[in-house]
């Protein structure tokens, strides 16, 4: 460590230098002896055996020299017409397989050569087209140059958040396309169509709908004041839910069940989100696992393979110089710290076990807090946003705003009281990260749930019988589907705000100051670090917002990726002139895997309030797609009931708990068959990196007898 320490100061290009060409003679001598082991005749005859005989067999007669175009086909069936320069062997063996291709080729009928030929202009043609699409890729110069500037690690958040603007965009272009695309085509009469309206079954008090629209003349604010708010002019728009109030599109001679569409559109995206972010973070996951495995093994590739060779700026190299010694620092704090914690005694294990009770009270105290006032705020905000006087707009907007506020606040309070408790746990510094980072997440998406709990609270209030009529609260929420969209569309506004002020009066104004201020005190705030996972937990935050929000509000999507377009170039600008990367960044792979977990997490969480929405809840009579079902899953029933007899049998059949409890036994019996094979693999693995340490070890000894033997 002394060394590496002395290497951070004007030295560390040199170590780096050094670093890079070992890791290039490494590299080079490994191709070497994989060529010369995949190349009998080479090995057999040194440098020069390409142009002379083979030598002879035990019985005195002259080995032949192997085909290559004959014998590696017969290995592996795919290596028959791949070029030359593909096979895994000496350039010798190459030019053999180059010209006995080249005469078998000869040899063919027309029809052989044609497909041949047309094979091989089929594959060159696909590889052009993949090299030319990717200059489309969104974003792919930027990235490039964050990359190499900053390093994997900042690069793998700007490439998170291009991944969230295709996502928002592909929900965007499923919704608009069977929900809202059916549902303007019909209105303005467009290819011949026409509109089947909702006609209530019942005219009672619960069918009673008359959104705040603006007529008249109308003062400018009061536009912006709906366009915060999600309320006048927009609420009567195709981004909320109740202007969907339509049984059936009707285009020539077909019929558009837009109910049915409404439902299994919101099905869809969230199916859609949910395998993409499972196959995106496959891949994390196998470089985390392989990470993970070995404490050697990571020490050792920190060592040789850590250094990040897209770093062209010399700040950032600094910067990556000083962060691998950090790292090997904290290994070596831990494992020093994991020695100390094996050496408690029973006082001191009695000590740590109760100040960590103590804290973990504490923070359930303040989680519990930071919930009860959100809850205690949005019924506030509920009750009284439509009670104050329309002249009062200001007020009024102020108070429609309050849950957003205490949200926002409990997410930048929560965090930065989590960070100062942590430091009395002692826990391991990747484990304090880690249990931090966890406590971090669980306030900004449980703040989610705990607004639209409250929400539910109000919509199916029935204290003193106000919701008996219509199984819900007709009086204060008679399109409850669109008052939850203008929360979640509230929510989304605020969060977007909030980022934008945070760039333009926080971090421009500290940049400013640190840079024409020589006060000790100013230097000693210095320029805010770029903190990936803060930035990622706020994404994340504003895209379960969306994941809830698009059912009932369809254009959503839209929205978030308007915003996620401008957060880019928002945060590009802040990393480039206003912060200064993070002095403990993570690693590329990793943090790849834990965004895309925590993406993951927070799409269960948007699940569960969905479910509960469409399934239990009582649709609104007054607006929306349902408004002639008691909840919003009839619709799937009674589309059934339409159905010919065998196949709605076969329906109800494989939703019946005949077939379910038999299905799960199954999956489950595959689930142990998988982690038994997987628990094989690695014992497996195991066997092999011993033998592999075995092998190291005798070539050692090998190496050693030769040089015994030249003294």
């Amino acid at each position: 460590m002394s060394g590496l320490g002395a290497a951070a100061g004007p030295g560390w290009q040199r170590d780096s230098g050094g670093l890079s060409l070992l890791a290039r003679g490494a590299a080079r001598r490994r191709t070497l002896w994989v060529s010369c082991r995949s190349c009998p005749a080479a090995s057999r005859r040194g440098g020069a055996a390409g142009h002379s005989g083979a030598p002879a067999g035990p019985a005195g007669h002259r080995r032949q020299p192997r085909d290559p175009a004959r014998a590696l086909p017969q290995e592996t069936g795919e290596q028959a017409e791949c070029p030359a320069r593909e096979l895994p062997v000496c350039m010798a063996e190459k030019r053999r397989t180059r010209h006995s291709q080249q005469a078998e080729t000869e040899c063919l009928s027309r029809w052989e050569k044609w497909r041949r030929t047309s094979r091989k202009s089929l594959k060159k043609a696909l590889s052009e087209v993949k090299g030319l699409s990717s200059y489309l890729v969104l974003w792919r110069r930027d990235i490039h140059s964050i990359e190499g500037k900053f390093g994997t690690g900042i690069q793998s958040y700007f490439s998170f958040l291009r991944f969230l603007v295709l996502l928002n965009f592909i929900i965007f272009i499923l919704m608009f396309s069977f929900v809202t695309l059916p549902t303007i085509i019909s209105k303005y009469g467009l290819f011949n169509s026409t509109i089947a309206y909702i006609s209530p079954k019942n005219t009672d008090i619960c069918t009673i709908y008359k959104p705040s629209g603006n007529k008249g003349l109308v003062y400018f604010y009061t536009y912006l004041k709906d366009l915060l708010s999600g309320t006048g002019f927009l609420e009567v728009t195709s981004l909320f839910y109740g202007y969907y109030s339509i049984d059936a599109v009707w285009i020539s001679i077909m019929r558009y069940n837009l109910p049915l569409a409404y439902l299994l559109a919101t099905f869809a995206y969230l199916a859609l989100s949910f395998l993409w972010i499972i196959k995106r973070s496959v891949e994390g996951f196998k470089h985390n696992l392989v990470h993970d495995a070995d404490p050697f093994q990571s020490y050792c590739n920190k060592v040789f393979a850590g250094w990040d060779f897209c770093i062209t700026d010399l700040s950032a190299a600094r910067l990556k110089h000083r962060s691998l010694q950090h790292e090997l620092q904290t290994d070596l704090q831990e494992e020093k710290l994991k020695q100390k914690i094996a050496e408690r005694g029973m006082g001191e294990k009695l000590r740590i076990y109760s100040l960590r009770i103590f804290i973990n009270i504490i923070v359930i105290a303040i989680l519990s807090g930071c919930f009860y006032s959100i809850y205690r705020v949005t019924v506030f905000s509920q009750e009284n946003s439509n009670d104050i006087d329309s002249a009062n707009s200001q007020v009024n907007l102020l108070v429609q705003y309050l849950p957003s506020m205490v949200i926002t606040l409990a997410n930048f309070i929560g965090p930065l009281i989590f960070e100062f408790l942590i430091k009395f746990e002692e826990y391991t510094p990747a484990f304090e990260i880690k249990l931090t980072l966890l406590r971090c997440v669980f306030v900004r998406l449980a703040s989610i749930g705990v607004l639209l709990f409250s929400l539910w609270s109000q919509i199916s209030g029935c204290g003193s019988d106000k919701c008996k009529p219509c199984g819900y609260n007709y009086k204060l929420y008679p399109c409850w589907e669109s008052d939850v969209g203008q929360e979640m569309y509230k929510l989304m506004i605020f969060d977007f705000i909030v980022i934008l002020a945070v760039a333009l009066f926080a971090d421009f104004p500290r940049k400013l100051l640190v840079t024409h201020c020589s006060c000790k005190l100013v230097q000693w705030f210095g320029q805010k670090e770029f903190a990936i996972s803060d930035n990622v937990l706020e994404i994340i935050y504003g895209q379960t917002i969306c994941f809830i929000g698009t059912f009932f509000s369809p254009l959503l999507p839209a929205i978030a990726t308007i915003k996620y377009f401008i957060i880019f170039y928002v945060k590009k600008i802040v990393l480039i002139h206003t912060r200064k990367p993070a002095a403990k960044p993570i690693r590329a792979s990793s943090s790849n895997f834990f965004f895309l977990v925590v993406l993951l997490i927070g799409l269960l969480l948007a699940f569960v309030p969905l479910a509960f929405s469409i399934a239990r809840i009582p649709s609104s009579k007054a607006c929306g797609p349902f408004m002639n079902f008691n909840t919003s899953w009839e619709v799937i029933p009674d589309t059934i009931l339409g159905f010919p007899t065998g196949l709605q049998q076969f329906l109800f059949g494989i939703s019946s708990e005949a077939f379910a409890v038999p299905f799960f036994v199954i999956l489950c019996i595959i689930m142990f068959y998988v982690i038994a094979l997987a628990r094989a693999h690695k014992r497996v693995v195991e066997q092999l990196r011993e033998q592999l340490v075995l092998e190291s070890r005798d070539k050692m000894f090998l190496i050693r007898k030769i040089a015994e033997a030249q003294k």
